[in-house]
Formats: structure tokens, sequence, C-alpha cells
């Protein structure tokens, strides 16, 4: 392909290399697909990239054309549309790369996307404070998952991810760390399923009520520099949503500073970062008028 113009409404090509270019008008075909998958960036070793995992991007697709033409079903990990048309991103090569697929609009009436992982996983993740308590206090008593369990709970692995790494021979390495190591998962993702798995409840930000005056406990800085959240207070303790196990030892040297027992559940990275920027510059801002020394008393 030599060119792709939307706003024209064609592409222009050549069979071989130093062949005549076509142009071809988008009302001619009802799908492109470009054979060159799209492979992502590596990282130098050791370097910190936060991203989504492809379970929470990866969903079914439907679409829908003239009675007599059959719908197009697919998988894209995301999707994008124009006026032009459809851009839809097929996972390939066992998810370790994309292939960028384009729809003209003419050729469908309307799409049908269905739920990723997560948000199929989310419908199971606690979103009341009364079930959130009991989750809390059977902690301790609950029975330790397998790792793939615990990140299809967590929506960071469909099943067909998860079947397609156990059918391959049996190495020195353990699950997750081959999930990691094929870029199926984060090292964040692998050690929140770990966390998962020893019994930390999943809170689901999207429905869970937050108490704000929780929220006004814990200084803007504090809980963004830590991603915390924190959701309820509970005979004096300070319930805190975070997104890695990790960040549980940090919120302990906290238990000081804030003089508040705190006691930490899991939530969705993505869901914390929305909660922090839509809840704390109001919180914040009702806290200065009201607490003017609270300011100076944040800066060490």
């Amino acid at each position: 392909m030599l060119n792709f113009n939307p706003v024209a409404g064609n592409i222009t090509f050549a069979s071989t290399a130093d062949g005549d270019p076509v142009l071809l008008a988008f009302s001619r075909f009802r799908r492109l697909t470009l054979t060159t998958p799209l492979r992502g960036v590596k990282h130098s070793l050791g370097s910190r990239v936060e991203r989504l995992p492809l379970a929470a991007q990866e969903r079914d697709y439907r679409l829908h054309g003239a009675s007599h033409v059959p719908p197009m079903n697919g998988r894209t990990t995301g999707y994008v549309e124009a006026d032009a048309g459809l851009y839809l991103f097929t996972p390939v090569d066992e998810d370790a790369a994309l292939q960028r697929v384009f729809v003209p609009r003419w050729a469908y009436s309307h799409c049908e996307f269905g739920p990723s992982a997560e948000e199929i996983a989310a419908r199971l993740w606690i979103s009341s404070p009364a079930v959130l308590l009991e989750a809390i206090e059977r902690q301790e008593h609950m029975p330790v998952l397998p790792i793939g369990q615990s990140l299809l709970a967590l929506g960071l692995l469909t099943q067909a991810q998860l079947d397609r790494e156990l059918a391959k021979p049996a190495g020195d390495r353990p699950l997750g760390e081959s999930l990691v190591a094929a870029g199926l998962i984060s090292e964040a993702d692998l050690q929140t399923a770990i966390a998962h798995k020893m019994g930390y409840p999943m809170v689901d930000l999207n429905r869970f009520p937050i108490d704000l005056a929780a929220v006004a406990k814990v200084p803007k800085d504090t809980a963004a520099r830590h991603r915390m959240l924190p959701l309820m207070i509970d005979q004096g303790r300070l319930i805190v949503a975070v997104d890695r196990p990790s960040r549980v030892t940090e919120l302990r040297s906290l238990h000081l500073y804030l003089q508040t027992p705190i006691v930490p559940v899991l939530a969705s990275a993505m869901q914390i970062t929305v909660a922090l920027e839509r809840l704390l510059p109001d919180v914040w801002s009702q806290q200065v008028v009201g607490r003017p020394s609270f300011v100076a008393s944040t800066r060490g």
C-alpha cells in the first residue's frame, strides 16, 4: 500500500514493488487488513512502563451490514470510529502483536462490542461497604487461590490466554513469570494477582460509594504519590484502595503520620487514577478553606 487517504476515501497500492500504482475507492472493498503486524516498542531492562493489561482491552466485535450480508465478527484490543470508517486492532502471534483492520463506513450499519475480561470480572468485584467489611474479616481465613484463577478474577487475563500458556511444555519458570515474559501481563499485574490470591478483597470503584470524609483524612499529595484512594472509615480504621501489594508496605509507614490504622484493599490502577482526579481537587479545596494550618503540616 502506497497511500491511505481517509478524507478522499481511497487507497493507492501496487501489486509489486515496481508495479504501477492503482487507486481504489473505499466503496470497492468491505475490509482492509494490513498483513504486517504492529508490534510494541521494546523498553530497556528495568525501565518502568505502566500499561493496561491486554485482557482489559481485548473484546469481541460484530459489525452489521445490509440484511443479505453476513455480519463481520472478530476480536479487537481496541477500536477507533471515524468519519471514514472503523479501525480495529486484532491480536495475533499469541497476543504479541496487533493486526490493523479498517472497515469503511459504507460496509456496516452499526457495530456491537462485547465486554473485556476486566469488565466481566468487575461484575463480581465488591461494590458496597457492608460486603467489603465482611470480606476484610474473612481475609485471614481465605484459601490461597492458584495464580491463574486470580488473574482471571481480576480481569488481567482471558481464559483463552491462560489456556494457551498452560498448553505450552512445562518449564522451570512459574506460570506468573511465564505470562510476564510472554508480554501478557506486567510485573505489576502479577504482584496484584499475588495479593488477590492471598485474600485481599477487590473493589469496583465505579460502583463503590466513596466516603468523602475518608478522602479528606489523607493529604492530596500523599494520596497521589502512593496511588491510594481512601474509601471509608470503620471503627477508627481507614480503609484504602491500592493497586498493588508493594504499596501496602508504604501505607504502613503512614500509620503514625496519619494517626489512623490503615487497612488496604485492591482496586484497578486505572479506576484509582480516575477517582483521584475526580475527587481530590474538590475535597482538597474544602480542606484548605477550613484548615489552613493543615497545608503547612503536609510539606514534610
